[in-house]
């Protein structure tokens, strides 16, 4: 048995800071020679312990171990840092549409660069941690996630790599600085005929929370009238707020739920 270990990673970032990215990946405890699915995730300087983060944590390593515990099943981790002054226009891609404003602030956005981050993401981190790591490859075995602006990443990564991800959690989801008009053609030129399990969290129980809330039901009946209903998860906690517990929390669930479908779909039929 392979002890558990949290790996740290420097890996090249083109963005206007351009230099090293720290990228920390989380291995479970696991068989010589198992190979695990993978959770690809924002903020990784939040995931994984309270010493070390302003915020709060996910404590995703707990909730890897508890799953590991109740279930047998398990996910690498790779956390990809965002503590930069440049956090909230990484995480807002210039493809979706015209930047509107930005949650409660009104921020104008004029240089966002998730589309540089998207690249950083599919053409350096995903390489790099599919080369040195035990994970499975293919989109079934593979995961997208994050929170507030990392929510509104992931929720474009879900219709910009629908190929690439079994599933993609948008936690609180920063949506707001786009134009509805804008969403719903990303949304519908997003498509495929086999989508990512899309599991969207708002709360609604503080004012930057009801922002995200406001995010999702602006989203929500694009969703409903294009998504397949199976695959779609949009789940509203009213007193939630806006913070690492209510995502730590959430994940736990969201864990569970791709870890389920990705077995299934590697478990070969009677």
């Amino acid at each position: 048995m392979t002890e558990g270990k949290i790996v740290e990673l420097s890996l090249p970032y083109d963005g206007k800071l351009k230099g090293n990215r720290r990228v920390r990946v989380y291995v479970p405890a696991h068989e010589e020679g198992e190979k695990l699915p993978v959770i690809y995730m924002t903020d990784g300087q939040n995931l994984f312990e309270e010493e070390t983060t302003r915020f709060g944590s996910w404590y995703t390593r707990e909730a890897v171990e508890d799953e590991r515990a109740h279930s047998g099943r398990a996910a690498i981790i790779v956390g990809i840092h965002n503590d930069t002054p440049r956090r909230t226009p990484e995480l807002a891609p210039g493809s979706i549409g015209k930047i509107r404003g930005f949650l409660v602030r009104h921020l104008i956005l004029p240089d966002p660069e998730g589309d540089v981050f998207d690249r950083f993401v599919m053409q350096t981190v995903k390489p790099a941690v599919e080369a040195q790591f035990p994970v499975k490859t293919g989109a079934e075995n593979t995961a997208f996630c994050g929170s507030s602006s990392g929510g509104l990443f992931a929720f474009y990564m879900n219709f910009a790599h629908p190929d690439e991800f079994g599933a993609v959690g948008a936690f609180s989801p920063a949506l707001l600085g786009y134009y509805q008009k804008d969403w719903k053609h990303f949304i519908e030129a997003g498509m495929r005929p086999v989508m990512p399990l899309l599991y969207v969290y708002t709360g609604n129980g503080n004012t930057k929370e009801r922002e995200m809330f406001r995010s999702v039901e602006w989203v929500r009946p694009m969703l409903e009238a294009v998504y397949p209903t199976e695959r779609l998860h949009i789940v509203i906690r009213p007193d939630q707020l806006h913070n690492e517990s209510a995502w730590a929390t959430e994940f736990r669930i969201f864990l569970h739920l791709f870890l389920t479908e990705q077995e299934a779909k590697n478990t070969p039929e009677a």
